[in-house]
Parts: C-alpha cells; sequence; structure tokens
C-alpha cells in the first residue's frame, strides 16, 4: 500500500518551482508549495488512491500528510477523504475537527466542507454537531457548518441550513459572512424561492456581503 512518503516523492517528481511561488502567493505566503497543479496531483493520486481501499479509511496516511511542509499533501488528504467519505462515520469527527483547525485556511476548509456533507447525507445525527460547530470560537468550524450543505440540492436540510446561519448573524469575519452568501447562493440554485424569503426576513441582520452574495444570481 502506498504510503506518505512515496507520495510525496511522486509529487517531488514532477514539482515546479516558479509554479510554487505562484501558488504561496496565492494562499498570501501562508504555506510551502512543490508548484502542482490540482488535475495533475489527482492524475497522480488517483490509481495510489484505488490501492487505498480497505475496509476502514487510514487516519495515520490522513495525519501523516496534515504534518507535511508542502500544501499539496494537504491537499491529497482530502482529496483521499472525499474519494473515502462512505467508509466515514460520526466517530471520525473528532479527527477531522482536528484538520480544521489545524494549518486552517479557505482552501483545505472548502474540501472538508464536502467531506462533512457527506457524513451528514449518511448520519443525519451529526446534525447537533454542525449547530454546536456554527457557535463556536473557532471561524473555520463555523464556516464548514455553514458550507457543508453547498452540494446536497434536493437534500439539504433547509431548517438546519438556517439555524446555522443564524447563529452566525452580526459576525465581523469576512470568511464568515462569504460562507452564508455561499451557502444561500448555491441553495438558491435548487430553491430560489426560500433563499429571496430567507433574505427578505432577516436581510436587516446580515452583512451587505452576504445578502450580495447570496441574491447574485437570483433576479
Amino acid at each position: 500500500m502506498p504510503n506518505t512518503q512515496q507520495i510525496l516523492m511522486q509529487l517531488q517528481g514532477v514539482a515546479n518551482a516558479q509554479k510554487a511561488i505562484e501558488m504561496a502567493a496565492y494562499m498570501k505566503n501562508r504555506f510551502d508549495f512543490l508548484g502542482i497543479p490540482t488535475p495533475l496531483r489527482r492524475k497522480l493520486c488517483k490509481p495510489l488512491f484505488k490501492e487505498m481501499k480497505p475496509k476502514t479509511l487510514d487516519w495515520d496516511f490522513v495525519e501523516s500528510c496534515w504534518e507535511s511542509p508542502y500544501r499539496e499533501m494537504q491537499y491529497v488528504a482530502t482529496d483521499y477523504l472525499n474519494v473515502s467519505v462512505e467508509q466515514l462515520t460520526p466517530q471520525d469527527l473528532s479527527r477531522i475537527e482536528v484538520l480544521i483547525t489545524r494549518k486552517s485556511w479557505w482552501d483545505t476548509i472548502d474540501a472538508l466542507d464536502k467531506v462533512i456533507g457527506g457524513i451528514f447525507l449518511n448520519f443525519p445525527e451529526i446534525r447537533s454537531q454542525l449547530i454546536h460547530w456554527s457557535q463556536h470560537d473557532n471561524i473555520w468550524l463555523r464556516r464548514v457548518a455553514i458550507d457543508c450543505q453547498l452540494s446536497l440540492k434536493q437534500q439539504t436540510d433547509k431548517a438546519l441550513l438556517s439555524e446555522v446561519i443564524q447563529n452566525n448573524f452580526g459576525q465581523p469575519e469576512f470568511f464568515i459572512n462569504k460562507a452564508i452568501g455561499w451557502a444561500l447562493r448555491e441553495y438558491g440554485k435548487t430553491n430560489p424561492d426560500w433563499v429571496k424569503n430567507f433574505v427578505q426576513q432577516y436581510r436587516e441582520m446580515m452583512a451587505p456581503l452576504s445578502v450580495r452574495e447570496a441574491l447574485k444570481r437570483l433576479k
């Protein structure tokens, strides 16, 4: 079975120093990069992930990727979690919470949104945990609670979406207000009337950024 070091060696073999500088700059120089575009990274990892299809998810692999100094390795971990989401259970939430709160920035958080959304579809009983996260001191846990249903469309839990958004009214944080707008905009593609009514009801409590994002594609 491939390990973290084998994958890292493969990625280092196609590293691009100039691209690494550009990617680091895009992420405000918060992380070191190898300079590997997402399509190439996923192409290299796809066959390796197929080899890593045991009955239980390899958390040692995930955590080892998270320890790597190269940001692409955190992307490898989130890709692996997303392709293995059917193996995840509520018991994995505490481990994912650690990933959300370590080396946090919007890039990994947005990938972990999908992971949590997949778990929620299979185990709706994690609803209470998502509400708890929506009130957490950590902004990234709040953002995941707001945006984890982005891809659920008709399966979106409207009551949950409304509650986690309302729990974040009055926040000064850009990434929270952006997340609220994004969540509403995406759900608006499925249920525009619900989103319009929500904004109409709560507009005075919402940040202007959230309102703009929510209504961007709605007439």
